[in-house]
């Protein structure tokens, strides 16, 4: 069964007035890449929440937001800075003095000068929901495991329908090889009547001869290509099947299929073969990008 390694998951649980909210977002990496957001009070079960991602993806980017917010979840305390008070009300003072200003110092104008009153805040212990928020990111982690799910369906599919494709693509190329090898034959044989033309007789020292024959008999010879690749489509069709995380195969067999294609291209001169080579290639290119999302 395939996933993607795109998601998205959200989990909301209240629990003493407080509200714990996770929200979940992965995306496609070559391994496993955990980035968590907390406030710096739940830093102490970092792990925790690490480890229970860590249960449910084995490959991507997941990125962990999580707040906490409710009645008595800030302890807010107000707090005068009585040694300012006392330096401005010592200054007001000298103004006065200096410049003859009248009128005293008021509660309206002290009000009104910066800093004096400062608003303290300080986040209630939260231990008691700490085992609710484990939990939250469970169910979270969850929902992203059903969007993966979701979008690996429409993954599968496509890929089926593409290694279908290429296996009819192959089917062709090795209909047009056993062409190429009735053509190579003629030009063999035309080349030892030639010989025997210009020479009357063949001697088992000719090895020019030898050589020439068995170049020809070689080259353009994609049968072992061909069925190499047919092995790699048996493969990759069987991978699909696993319940595992199977990305990193499906990765390999691609290469492998990828480099079959190559050899088949430079070593056939056929024009049809060539053009198989180009469609080939084209599909194994649009399926290793489908797998670069596969966990």
């Amino acid at each position: 069964m395939i996933k993607s390694m795109t998601g998205y998951g959200r989990k909301v649980v209240t629990v003493d007035q407080l509200h714990v909210t996770v929200e979940i977002r992965s995306v496609n990496h070559r391994f496993l890449d955990i980035s968590t957001k907390l406030p710096h009070h739940l830093f102490g079960i970092e792990n925790k929440v690490k480890q229970v991602i860590k249960n449910h993806f084995s490959r991507g980017r997941v990125e962990l937001f999580l707040s906490v917010d409710g009645e008595g979840y800030l302890e807010r305390k107000l707090r005068v800075d009585w040694n300012l008070v006392d330096q401005y009300v010592d200054h007001l003072k000298t103004l006065k003095q200096k410049f003859s200003l009248s009128g005293e110092p008021s509660l309206a104008m002290m009000t009104n000068l910066e800093n004096l009153f400062l608003i303290e805040e300080t986040e209630s212990p939260v231990d008691s929901i700490k085992d609710s928020i484990i939990t939250a990111v469970g169910f979270a982690c969850e929902e992203v495991v059903k969007m993966r799910k979701k979008e690996g369906e429409l993954l599968e599919q496509d890929l089926r329908n593409r290694i279908n494709l290429i296996k009819n693509i192959v089917k062709m190329l090795g209909d047009q090889r056993e062409i190429v090898i009735i053509e190579y034959q003629e030009r063999i044989l035309k080349r030892i009547q030639s010989y025997i033309n210009d020479y009357k007789e063949i001697s088992s020292e000719d090895t020019k001869l030898v050589q020439d024959v068995a170049l020809l008999a070689e080259k353009g010879d994609i049968t072992e290509e061909v069925t190499r690749l047919m092995s790699h489509l048996q493969q990759f069709s069987a991978i699909l099947n696993q319940e595992e995380a199977i990305g990193r195969k499906l990765d390999f067999i691609t290469q492998e299929m990828h480099r079959e294609a190559n050899t088949i291209g430079a070593k056939s001169n056929d024009a049809e073969i060539s053009e198989y080579v180009v469609e080939l290639k084209s599909e194994i290119e649009k399926i290793k990008e489908q797998i670069q999302n596969v966990e």
